[in-house]
């Protein structure tokens, strides 16, 4: 039986990244909260180290080699940001790191993770399994693999965007976090339970990828084929298991929004907070202008994921 992180987990990350990763700073926006009815937190994971949260939980993972995983080095999969957090905490901490890349992943993103020193190594997302060849390249070079969300260790890292969230803002009444596979809300929700005990917690899906959603709904894990969307940090096929028994006990509901409304916030984010965020960044605030009637009053948190995108992208999507 597998033994779930806990939130002492989280508090140790925090210590074990402290003076490595950025404390983000927390955003407001009046228009926002004059939009809303409510009181607005944004936790600015888009200032983090190499552009996304990612960082937290890679550098909390490898940070935890002994002197022989060191050596050997580290494989991991990932369509971006991961695979940028994975080589950089690497290179920060001296371990040789292999990192599996779909074919069509951001082309900033792909640079990025070359330059901080990661070996890429390239495979097709619509017919080739990503988690396959990580552990063939794992067993064949001795490396140890650390799979992008679904790892005890990962989730604690990326619990501690959160817990800098309640540190700064107080108790909130609700978060929204976005979802892809999980580690960042099932984080998220370790440190919420802890620290502000009442608050309700959403994980935001994009709608071609709602394979969390139907998990969450139905209580066993749902595998669905690579989703079509802008949303490329959330183009999980499927929860961890780690994450999802954090998920079905700690978090109130996921919802979805479309790729419409997730430009729309990329618009909102540049327009009126001058911040650029990439589309899966966005999803926790479509979510939240989406439920505006629910949260009128309330004190509410908004994780934004990452800004990890490419700039023709971007204004492209904008325009």
């Amino acid at each position: 039986m597998q033994v779930l992180p806990t939130y002492d987990d989280v508090a140790a990350a925090a210590q074990r990244i402290e003076g490595h990763a950025h404390r983000t700073p927390v955003l407001r926006s009046r228009t926002a909260d004059e939009e809303l009815g409510a009181q607005i937190f944004f936790k600015a994971e888009n200032m983090q180290r190499m552009g996304a949260f990612k960082f937290r939980g890679a550098f909390n993972a490898l940070s935890r080699f002994d002197a022989a995983q060191r050596k050997a080095g580290v494989v991991a999969f990932s369509s971006g940001n991961h695979a940028q957090a994975i080589a950089l905490s690497a290179r920060l901490l001296g371990i040789p790191a292999t990192i599996v890349m779909p074919q069509d992943a951001p082309a900033a993103k792909v640079a990025a993770t070359k330059g901080y020193g990661g070996k890429v190594v390239l495979y097709d997302r619509y017919t080739e399994d990503r988690e396959a060849i990580g552990r063939r390249l794992a067993e064949e070079g001795g490396l140890t693999l650390i799979p992008p969300y679904d790892h005890p260790d990962v989730i604690a890292g990326q619990g501690t965007a959160a817990k800098e969230l309640f540190d700064e803002a107080g108790p909130l009444d609700a978060l929204f976090v976005c979802l892809g596979g999980g580690g960042l809300l099932s984080g998220s929700a370790l440190a919420a339970r802890a620290l502000s005990p009442d608050c309700k917690i959403y994980g935001v899906e994009p709608e071609a990828g709602n394979d969390g959603q139907q998990s969450f709904r139905s209580g066993a894990i749902v595998h669905i084929d690579t989703p079509q969307t802008i949303a490329d940090g959330a183009q999980t096929q499927h929860l961890g298991n780690y994450t999802f028994d954090i998920i079905r006990r700690d978090v109130d509901d996921v919802l979805t929004v479309s790729d419409a409304q997730l430009v729309e916030e990329m618009r909102f984010f540049a327009a009126r907070m001058k911040i650029v965020v990439e589309p899966t960044g966005c999803l926790g605030f479509a979510a939240a202008r989406a439920m505006r009637e629910q949260l009128k009053g309330k004190r509410v948190g908004v994780i934004i994921s990452g800004g990890n995108v490419d700039m023709a992208r971007f204004c492209a999507l904008l325009a």
